[in-house]
């Protein structure tokens, strides 16, 4: 463990404050270039980070939640989330107000990367060849696409996981992911 992190946290864990500062937890998306990314944590609570059921455990995070360093408060409210539905959580939630972009990071750990799905619920990446499953009146062009037809090297919507982009015809459209199936 980084000096500077073990001086900072007088070699007591930043979570509990029960036990000796083992481990270097960091918060993610964060790196670990630097201490203020980091929380220093005892064996006991980073098993429990892990564990399945261990709401009771955390209870004492009440105390982290306002400790002055950022990465603290960050993984203290991500693990409160994480057990929102109990009581102690939900309570201590509705009841800290801490600053936006800590909550922020805290919460990135629940975000879910946009993925583009066909019909069938597979996955679709950029590159792929689709088969529409049904046929498809072309907004803005003379043609329609029937069913069957293969749409080769598609691109995926960067923000809107129900579309791709393909071309039929030489002319790149918008697609449906819900009319399309994964070959």
């Amino acid at each position: 463990m980084n000096p500077n992190l073990k001086a900072r946290c007088e070699n007591l864990c930043e979570l509990c404050s029960n036990q000796d500062a083992t481990y270097a937890y960091t918060v993610t998306p964060k790196d670990d270039t630097s201490i203020a990314n980091q929380v220093a944590v005892c064996d006991t609570c980073l098993e429990n980070m892990e564990a399945p059921n261990t709401g009771n455990y955390w209870t004492f995070l009440e105390g982290s939640i306002w400790n002055p360093e950022p990465s603290v408060q960050a993984l203290s409210y991500r693990i409160i989330f994480k057990h929102k539905e109990e009581s102690w959580a939900n309570e201590l939630l509705s009841g800290v107000e801490i600053d936006d972009n800590i909550v922020q990071w805290a919460l990135s750990a629940f975000e879910q990367a946009d993925v583009h799905k066909d019909a069938y619920g597979n996955v679709l990446e950029n590159g792929d060849t689709v088969v529409l499953t049904q046929a498809l009146n072309v907004k803005g062009t003379s043609f329609s696409a029937a069913k069957g037809t293969i749409v080769k090297r598609i691109k995926l919507v960067h923000d809107n996981t129900e579309q791709i982009e393909g071309k039929i015809n030489d002319q790149t459209i918008v697609i449906l992911t819900k009319y399309v199936k994964k070959s």
